[in-house]
């Protein structure tokens, strides 16, 4: 009897059917089976170690070297040059021994203050004096999940930028303090403002960091810092002898336009370094400190042409510092454009406060530290937390709203004014209770470059 053919395919269906859900059978029981041993193994992996690039490492160190090559020769030529010339050496001379004094501090309680591994919103602790812990092989993290580079190339990078922050002050002072007081008030600024402030704003533990505050290369920490300082020195210490009546006009505006190229150059390290990784996030903090600078420079020039007639070389010098300070807490957070404007609007405030300001008010910073990096550090400080926004090209703020970005900014830039004006105010008494802050008038009249190092810069 013929099997029609479609019961044949019927039962080539039904057998197939059958075949496969024993298949499927076999194979989630052999899967339920395997699911804990799977497990298990898993739980017994060592976790993904830790990646250093090579890259990144040598990046770093480069960058480490261009923020040293900021202070010396650059902030010492670029403060050296706006000085007079019997006071040129004294100049290079704070800014030589301030970089070498902080590297010893640094290395025997600074960085443990700063990034040690106290659980404190305040200070880093002791822990790690004297380096203690630290070898080749220990590691640092970066931004990067899972990603680190050698500790000691940390390390590094954080004390030039120790270094560099109290040479700033100086310049609010020049020419008329005394060398030993110029020594113990770095060494005291440094452990009771400098190691607390970077402590709260860049460790994790930090009591700004946790509040959410932006501060990509040093807004706060360095220039607002040095701001205040400079300005608490400035009146403390006293107007220059022959103040508003003696020519002081810089002796080298040569060296000036020097130093501050040198600025530039080495702040590319300062800004781009402070990503910690060779990477797009580098990118962005260098391509920032070129458009701000330069939208800085053309605004200074400006406002300068329309209110004197004339554009001046130190204007430019001016308007570059203003701009090069401004991005600094903003580099690695707001786009190119972004970054112009922000630092064409830090441009002109920074020129209100130099050209109108400190006349008005009578304070002789005689560098015009405070209206620059004091001014431009608080201005490119807020400023980071508008033009973070995504709609005018910044990476945006996460969870955090543009006005409540704004504020937590606020709220970083008045700690630090608060901490550091206090305590400088504090530290500056007490060396004058020590060393006393002022040369003697003749001495002023004669110049510190003979009076306190025995030297004159030029023979002729």
């Amino acid at each position: 009897m013929q099997i029609p053919t479609s019961l044949k395919t019927a039962a080539r269906t039904a057998l197939v059917g059958t075949l496969a859900l024993t298949a499927l059978g076999t194979v989630a029981a052999f899967a339920q089976e395997a699911a804990p041993a799977a497990a298990d193994a898993a739980a017994a992996a060592p976790a993904p170690a830790d990646v250093m690039d090579k890259g990144d490492v040598a990046w770093m160190l480069t960058s480490s070297l261009l923020v040293l090559f900021m202070a010396l020769p650059g902030l010492a030529l670029f403060y050296g040059g706006l000085v007079r010339a019997k006071n040129m050496l004294s100049v290079l001379m704070q800014c030589t021994m301030i970089v070498a004094l902080v590297i010893v501090i640094w290395t025997f309680w600074g960085y443990s203050m700063a990034f040690g591994d106290a659980a404190s919103p305040y200070w880093g602790g002791l822990g790690k004096a004297f380096l203690a812990g630290v070898t080749p092989e220990s590691m640092a993290a970066t931004f990067t999940k899972g990603v680190v580079i050698p500790e000691y190339v940390f390390i590094v990078f954080q004390m030039t930028f120790a270094c560099i922050t109290p040479a700033l002050i100086v310049g609010s002072f020049a020419e008329r303090i005394k060398f030993p007081a110029v020594l113990l008030f770095v060494a005291l600024w440094v452990t009771f403002v400098y190691f607390p402030i970077a402590h709260m704003v860049w460790d994790s533990d930090g009591l700004i960091y946790g509040w959410g505050a932006l501060d990509f290369a040093g807004g706060t920490v360095v220039h607002v810092n040095a701001g205040i300082a400079a300005l608490v020195g400035a009146l403390l210490v006293g107007k220059r002898t022959g103040y508003g009546k003696d020519n002081m006009a810089p002796h080298s505006m040569t060296l000036t336009m020097v130093g501050a190229s040198i600025l530039w150059v080495g702040w590319f390290g300062f800004n781009a370094g402070s990503n910690l990784e060779a990477n797009g996030g580098a990118a962005l903090a260098m391509v920032n400190t070129f458009t701000a600078t330069a939208g800085a420079i053309l605004a200074w020039v400006l406002i300068e042409v329309v209110a004197r007639g004339k554009a001046s070389m130190l204007g430019a010098a001016s308007g570059m510092v203003a701009g090069l300070v401004a991005v600094t807490p903003a580099a690695g957070f707001v786009g190119p454009v972004g970054a112009i404007v922000l630092g064409a609007i830090a441009s002109a405030i920074c020129y209100f406060f130099v050209a109108v300001v400190k006349i008005k008010l009578g304070y002789d910073d005689s560098l015009d530290v405070f209206g620059i990096h004091g001014v431009g550090g608080i201005v490119g400080a807020i400023g980071t937390g508008i033009f973070n926004a995504e709609s005018l090209g910044g990476i945006g703020y996460g969870d955090m709203s543009i006005a409540g970005q704004v504020w937590t900014q606020i709220l970083a830039v008045s700690v630090t004014v608060v901490w550091c004006g206090v305590g400088s105010l504090v530290l500056y008494k007490l060396v004058d209770l020590v060393v006393g802050l002022r040369p003697t008038v003749e001495a002023e009249r004669q110049g510190l470059d003979l009076t306190s190092h025995g030297e004159v810069a030029y023979h002729t």
